[in-house]
């Protein structure tokens, strides 16, 4: 199939490891010139090494915190200034910490809310009027099967990526007669680095193993085992295809069926 999407420009948040990075990578097979970001900068130079070396895309890497405004104007410009163009947006930030509501004071509250949901606000707000230019675009934001299940002891992310949600579907109806889709797409259980910590302190909390604690994910899941980036990557392009011009405002979990909701 045809994506359609080789030539455009695409910025990815959050990308030097984990599902960002195999995002990345997947546009970037598809002949997209990727922006890519995150905190470690170290990191995030290796990472764009190995894109550029696996697929000879061009890919630009730039040093940002996504809970900080003027880091985000930076990216959005720089990617801009680079390319000349912006045609998809992936908003992906690495989740809050987890514990229960006693346990987080309103300055943590503050920054779950700065990284994981005004992030998306201030993202989508740099890059609007370039996507406009192009006469349609994509906003795909990367949040949580618990939004469509809480999940215990995660109170930061299912409060704050609730509002992701609900950000996204307004945005979909006011963003549609421009012609910019707007969608969420929801990992479940994926084995990343946040997925391995998560598990490391459900072992400690219950008093169980790591191995035990995945083996009971794993068991949890009607497929049967954890999945991987790459599957939530496999999603993320679609969406970003021409195919996929008709869908917008949805919530779409990768999760291998663990979800229980039915919508």
């Amino acid at each position: 199939m045809d994506l359609g999407i080789e030539g455009k420009v695409a910025l990815v948040g959050g990308a030097s490891r984990g599902i960002g990075k195999a995002i990345a990578f997947g546009l970037a097979k598809e002949g997209c010139r990727v922006s890519i970001c995150a905190r470690g900068e170290k990191q995030l130079e290796e990472t764009a090494k190995e894109i550029r070396a696996a697929t000879s895309a061009d890919v630009l890497a730039v040093p940002c915190d996504m809970a900080r405004a003027d880091d985000i104007r930076r990216f959005v410009a720089q990617t801009v200034e680079r390319f000349g163009r912006l045609d998809i947006v992936v908003n992906n930030a690495g989740g809050p910490p987890p514990g229960s509501f006693e346990k987080h004071s309103d300055e943590v509250w503050q920054a779950a809310l700065a990284q994981n949901l005004l992030s998306v606000v201030r993202t989508v707000r740099e890059a609007l009027p370039h996507l406009r230019r192009q006469d349609g675009g994509r906003i795909i934001n990367i949040t949580s099967y618990a939004v469509k299940q809480p999940i215990d002891g995660l109170i930061l992310s299912n409060s704050a990526r609730l509002g992701v949600v609900g950000l996204a579907k307004t945005l979909s109806k006011e963003l549609g007669p421009d012609n910019i889709l707007v969608n969420n797409v929801c990992p479940g259980p994926i084995l990343t680095d946040r997925m391995k910590s998560l598990m490391q302190s459900w072992a400690e909390d219950r008093g169980r193993s790591y191995e035990q604690i995945v083996e009971e994910e794993s068991k949890r899941i009607p497929l049967g085992h954890l999945g991987a980036p790459e599957d939530v990557a496999a999603l993320v392009v679609f969406l970003a295809s021409e195919p996929a011009r008709h869908i917008t405002g949805t919530t779409i979990q990768v999760d291998g069926g663990a979800t229980a909701a039915v919508f």
